[in-house]
This record gives C-alpha cells, sequence and structure tokens, in this order.
C-alpha cells in the first residue's frame, strides 16, 4: 500500500477544517468573547474545550447564522443549567397545565370563632 501524496493530505487536512468551521460551535467561537454567560470565567488555549455552547431553547437543530440561540457556558453551568431544566419540567409533569395547586389542604383556625364564643 502506498502512503498519501502530501497535496491529498493537505488538502483533506483543509476541507476537515472549513467542514468544521461550518459546526455551531465553531461559528459560536467566532461570534462570542470566550467567556462563560454564567458565571463569567475567561477561556483561552487548551482551556477552551471546556467552553460549551447552549441552545437556549435547547433543540439542536435551532442554528440561525447569528448565533441568537446561542450562549457560551462553561462546562460547569452548562451541566447546572440542564439539571435546572430537567426538574422544572418534572415538577411541570407533574399538575395539569393552567390548574393551580392549593397551598393548604386543611384550616387550623376553622373552628376559632366556635371556640372563642364558648368562652365568653
Amino acid at each position: 500500500m502506498t502512503p498519501p501524496n502530501k497535496p491529498d493530505m493537505l488538502s483533506d487536512a483543509q476541507r476537515e477544517r472549513e467542514k468544521r468551521a461550518q459546526t455551531y460551535r465553531e461559528k459560536a467561537l467566532k461570534i462570542y468573547p470566550w467567556i462563560c454567560g454564567r458565571c463569567g470565567r475567561e477561556f483561552s488555549g487548551k482551556a477552551l474545550r471546556d467552553l460549551t455552547v447552549h441552545h437556549k431553547d435547547h433543540n439542536h437543530e435551532n442554528n440561525p447564522p447569528d448565533g441568537s440561540n446561542w450562549e457560551l457556558l462553561c462546562i460547569y453551568c452548562h451541566d447546572n443549567e440542564h439539571d435546572r431544566q430537567s426538574v422544572a419540567d418534572a415538577y411541570a409533569s407533574l399538575k395539569p397545565e393552567g390548574k393551580q395547586e392549593a397551598i393548604a389542604t386543611s384550616n387550623p383556625f376553622a373552628a376559632l370563632g366556635a371556640l372563642l364564643k364558648d368562652k365568653k
């Protein structure tokens, strides 16, 4: 088996780089400063891998070219955001849409009026 030509390897590498540049992460890193949108930590160099793109509407297919559905979050804040959303979704599924829960199920002072009348 013959090794690939160097020009072929370079053109393949160039195509791969251009392909990666089209991903939403690469686009977001070009648009936004490399700072976590929650904790404010700055990223550069190798640490840049810890900066993620969060989809504000949680739809990974919604990638507008202006980046309006993205925010850069560090991996810790990104995990926190998704954990909070999971908890909110779990609580939302417990009660029917549009119905208010009763806060108190009993009234400890219901018979207070009768007790006060008896003392007089």
